[in-house]
């Protein structure tokens, strides 16, 4: 049966070429829309023969579903740009498709986070289950911007093999997300009415350090265990402080500078 990779991209020449080359003999087809990249990202989506999209932005989950959508197989492995499939993982996916007896449509796969070089097996990162495979019509995400969902009425099956995801390459790249993630998150609270309190911003960014850190055992990945769960409490703090100033100018912040500029 048909693979199809969809992909969603936005500047991602530092990483896209990895994850192409992880799955060129796995997809029949790769297809990928992009939101406006200014860099290479097209250039080199073209030297592996990707059908290449350009789109304006509409959110994690919109933007996900719109690939899909575009896609032709009967199986679909959605992945991010910066996931790379491992070669146990790739032998296992094509034991799925291949399985003509085989009657399970969904599948959430493991992401092992890399971050600036170093795999995070502690703190939280190491064991991240997502959808990343499933028979096209079997469900779809949900418009969340950010943190976005697989909505489905069938049963979700596990794969153990690991997608290995480069979240961060550089503390920089990080720091590059950081402002459009925290303001994502913070308009998907506002539009679901959440409420903030000094709590949200003073005191749960603490917890969250000492639980990834000293409960998750994040100190056993050294010192990018360290700075991952600081920059992770930091990151539970501005989203909220975000969503309470959103909340004082009663509308979202930066809202045209942040859809042209995902």
């Amino acid at each position: 049966m048909k693979i199809s990779v969809a992909m969603i991209t936005f500047n991602e020449e530092k990483i896209l070429r990895k994850t192409l080359e992880s799955v060129k003999e796995l997809a029949d087809e790769i297809v990928i829309v992009d939101s406006g990249s200014t860099d290479s990202t097209e250039a080199i989506a073209k030297e592996f023969g990707v059908k290449f999209h350009t789109e304006s932005w509409k959110g994690y989950g919109p933007q996900r579903n719109s690939a899909i959508e575009k896609c032709s197989g009967t199986w679909i492995l959605n992945i991010d740009a910066d996931e790379e499939i491992s070669e146990e993982l790739k032998r296992k996916i094509k034991e799925i498709v291949e399985d003509r007896s085989n009657s399970k449509d969904i599948f959430k796969i493991n992401r092992l986070s890399v971050c600036f070089g170093k795999e995070l097996k502690h703190g939280g990162w190491g064991t991240s289950y997502a959808v990343r495979l499933f028979r096209k019509g079997s469900g779809k995400f949900n418009d969340n911007t950010v943190h976005e969902a697989f909505e489905t009425d069938k049963k979700i099956y596990k794969i153990d093999e690991d997608i290995l995801h480069h979240s961060y390459l550089t503390m920089e790249d990080y720091f590059n997300r950081f402002n459009r993630y925290t303001t994502e998150g913070a308009k998907d609270y506002y539009k679901k009415g959440k409420k903030v309190s000094v709590f949200d911003i003073a005191v749960n960014p603490f917890y969250k350090f000492i639980r990834m850190y000293i409960f998750r055992l994040g100190f056993l990945d050294g010192v990018e265990g360290f700075v991952i769960a600081s920059t992770s409490s930091l990151y539970s703090m501005i989203k909220y402080f975000k969503l309470r100033e959103m909340y004082k100018n009663g509308s979202y912040l930066q809202e045209n500078n942040n859809s042209k500029n995902r």
